[in-house]
């Protein structure tokens, strides 16, 4: 027996610089048309569009360590846009009037076929990427998953799957 879980419920982030952070993550979350349930000094949690995004405050004492993707635990995480041109609009709206920091401006990848994303950092250096995969990615035919694909991949790289 398996079960096919609905998505991700909520994630939730750890920052050294709340002061930053949460308005930096309420901006976001409401140009992703959801909306605040809770708002503190130390604590930001908003949901809508099918998940949910808690941003807490690191105790002070925590508060000198940087965050670093290299290390155990998150490495990044990625939003799915619903069409390619709402990568466009996530772009302009983090670079423009968040001043995030981009990795990658929109751009296509070698991760699945029509793979396009973009990647930056909130002021703490977590990582988001948004992305759009047309069809079912690599579940539809001409997936590695699909039908007659090519099955699981035994290699990922700068150059994708191999």
């Amino acid at each position: 027996m398996s079960v096919e879980v609905n998505g991700i419920a909520h994630i939730q982030l750890t920052v050294k610089d709340p002061e930053r952070c949460l308005p930096f993550w309420e901006g976001l979350c409401h140009f992703l048309e959801m909306k605040t349930l809770i708002k503190a000094d130390e604590i930001l949690y908003c949901i809508g569009s099918r998940t949910g995004i808690l941003v807490r405050g690191a105790p002070p004492e925590s508060r000198d360590r940087p965050f670093d993707q290299w290390r155990p635990g998150l490495h990044h995480f990625c939003f799915r846009a619903r069409q390619r041109e709402d990568v466009d609009a996530i772009f302009a709206y983090v670079d423009g009037e968040l001043g995030a920091k981009i990795i990658h401006g929109p751009e296509e990848g070698g991760f699945a076929p029509g793979y396009y994303s973009i990647l930056f950092e909130d002021p703490d250096g977590i990582r988001v990427e948004v992305n759009h995969v047309p069809g079912r990615g690599h579940l539809g035919s001409g997936g590695r998953l699909g039908p007659d694909g090519a099955g699981a991949a035994t290699r990922y790289d700068e150059e994708g799957l191999g």
